[in-house]
């Protein structure tokens, strides 16, 4: 008994070379004599002694790569049994890749190790084998050079597969997203090694391509399919985790690029979304759900695709596409314009994107955005109504950039857009659209923005109808859209939002100075117009007045009068500031009230 703890002892002792070798002869023992048993327990000790050798702090890259040499000579053995080299292609893709960090050498011969069992085993099992060796490890390791030998091998076991290419590939796609996903939002964007890992999905993207040429019908468009899906979220990757000033981003991004012709998109179906809709039919099937969520991006890459091509012409030489002609399209096609504003939803509001996204994704949308080159016919409603949550989505987004930006030039560039797309809103929406941006904001300021906007289109509105006049305005386009005017009700409406918010009482102040100064300006631009052109108007109604006065400015005039008294003696500086954010909205409710009270009293 002693003598063999003794023996067990001085094994562990040996130089590590000679234990595997030890290691390695004993699997071959094992398999002659047919033990499989021993066999199983022989490989479970060669994963064992390569998981404590390949430790980063402990080893030693100059006997690592030693290690994995003796590995690859032990494959390459021309006696060898294949049932040895299917024994050990389940435990060694896994165990031998993490070596891959310690030096290039060991990286060059864990991926030769890895090619010799592609090479040698079925290319239905090494798929398997190779997809659960990345999914398994993602849990716990996120270095990059971990995962560049699997999917080296991967890319080889698609191009050797000899039937069901489609669906040999659907099995990969997900988990190579998913690896690529955490490892490159994990890594530092200057991470040279994070190139190799993005430079190994495009080399798999263009073995899907390879296949596809084998293909034909059907199968060829599916698997074409597939590839776009899986080029536009690697897109969104990229952009995410790499610094687009980066002299390695570019390249990347023309390289994905290249893909988009092969796979029939064009920036004009990538921008509107058709083209993602037509490929994730043909990819996705029902109840895949599951598969879906690794592309879930792919809108937001589809978006990225054509920004891309803006910011660089080496990208867009790439994508083999003209600029200029899509956003002439886009400017005299309106429902193509709607549907590439709703897809800019993907770009405005993301967190990950940096500000150069959105920069030149709010000079695109001024681009199409510029004049009004089509002409309005009867489906601009439909049209309009069919985008409208992504629209509204979209608007929402270009408000973040307004309120966030550093850069003046981007914020007024920003408003310039918010302005230009709500004008071209169908006058039936407009409120809608208006009065959803101001309930879903809550900063003072965007509201007052959005009200001043209000006040340019009643006044656009007021000389419009008095350049035609009046009654031809009703006859033609109001028979269509009922309701089509902005007021009176619309603005008493939008002014009730902050004069009287839902929440009871007058708004709070000073914090929502802005807002009200701004619908009190409204209400006072439009109680103006009214009785200077002594229309009969809803503005002017005894009701609507009655409910001005009573709900709106005197409950505001108690609260400012009640700030006011607070702050008569206090001369610290919280007080000036407040005073002097008051004041203007003192002036103005105090004239709307004259208005309101002279107007009144011709109906007593």
């Amino acid at each position: 008994m002693s003598a063999e703890i003794d023996g067990h002892d001085s094994s562990s002792d040996q130089h590590p070379l000679l234990r595997l070798q030890e290691i390695l002869t004993s699997i071959s023992k094992a398999f002659e004599c047919g033990n499989i048993s021993q066999s199983d327990n022989s490989v479970a000790e060669l994963v064992k002694f390569l998981d404590s050798v390949s430790d980063p702090i402990e080893s030693d890259s100059k006997n690592a790569s030693e290690i994995l040499a003796e590995i690859h000579e032990f494959l390459c053995t021309p006696s060898l049994d294949q049932a040895i080299i299917d024994s050990l292609s389940f435990e060694l893709p896994k165990a031998v890749t993490k070596f891959a960090g310690l030096s290039s050498s060991c990286s060059e011969i864990a991926n030769s190790i890895i090619d010799k069992l592609v090479a040698t085993c079925s290319p239905r099992d090494m798929l398997s084998i190779l997809c659960e060796a990345l999914d398994s490890s993602i849990k716990t390791i996120k270095e990059c050079d971990y995962f560049v030998p699997l999917l080296s091998g991967l890319l080889k076991v698609l191009l050797s597969t000899q039937r069901r290419h489609f669906e040999q590939a659907k099995v990969a796609v997900p988990v190579i997203l998913k690896v690529l996903k955490t490892v490159s939002l994990e890594e530092d964007d200057e991470n040279r090694e994070c190139q190799h890992l993005f430079d190994q999905a495009i080399g798999i993207a263009d073995a899907i391509r390879q296949v596809c040429l084998k293909l034909e019908g059907r199968m060829n468009e599916k698997l074409r399919a597939l590839l776009g899906l899986y080029v536009l979220q690697i897109m969104v990757l990229v952009s995410v985790s790499m610094d687009h000033k980066s002299p390695r981003c570019i390249p990347l991004v023309s390289q994905l690029s290249g893909f988009l012709p092969y796979c029939h998109l064009s920036y004009l179906g990538l921008i509107s979304g058709n083209d993602v809709d037509t490929m994730t039919s043909l990819v996705v099937g029902d109840n895949e759900d599951d598969f879906m969520s690794c592309l879930s991006n792919v809108e937001q890459g589809a978006s990225l695709s054509v920004i891309w091509g803006s910011m660089s012409d080496q990208v867009v030489q790439a994508a083999g596409e003209d600029l200029t002609a899509l956003k002439g399209e886009l400017q005299s096609n309106q429902t193509k314009k709607w549907q590439a504003i709703a897809m800019l939803k993907h770009i405005f509001p993301s967190r990950k994107l940096s500000w150069e996204f959105k920069k030149h994704a709010i000079d695109f949308l001024l681009h199409i955005t510029d004049g009004n080159n089509y002409q309005k016919s009867d489906s601009d409603h439909s049209d309009f109504a069919s985008n409208m949550p992504s629209v509204f989505a979209a608007l929402q987004g270009v408000i973040m950039v307004i309120m966030y930006a550093q850069s003046s030039t981007l914020r007024k560039n920003a408003f310039d857009a918010l302005k230009r797309v709500i004008a071209e809103v169908p006058y039936s929406e407009k409120f809608d659209v208006l009065k959803a941006l101001m309930t879903n904001c809550d900063s003072s300021s965007m509201i007052a923005v959005l009200l001043d906007i209000v006040r340019q289109e009643v006044l656009k509105e007021r000389n419009k109808r008095k350049s035609i006049g009046n009654e031809e305005v009703q006859q033609g386009e109001n028979e269509a859209c009922p309701n089509t005017f902005f007021w009176p009700a619309v603005v008493l409406e939008l002014v009730d939002l902050v004069l009287k918010p839902s929440t009871g009482g007058p708004p709070p102040l000073p914090e929502y100075g802005d807002a009200v100064l701004s619908a009190l300006n409204l209400y006072r631009f439009v109680l103006l117009m009214e009785l200077k052109e002594e229309n009969n108007s809803e503005v002017l109604s005894k009701s609507n007045l009655k409910k001005a006065y009573n709900e709106w400015l005197l409950p505001l005039r108690t609260l400012l009068t009640g700030i006011a008294a607070e702050n008569k003696d206090d001369y610290d500086r919280l007080a000036v500031d407040t005073e002097c954010t008051l004041n203007p909205i003192v002036l103005v409710l105090y004239r709307c009230i004259e208005l309101v009270e002279d107007k009144l009293k011709q109906f007593a």
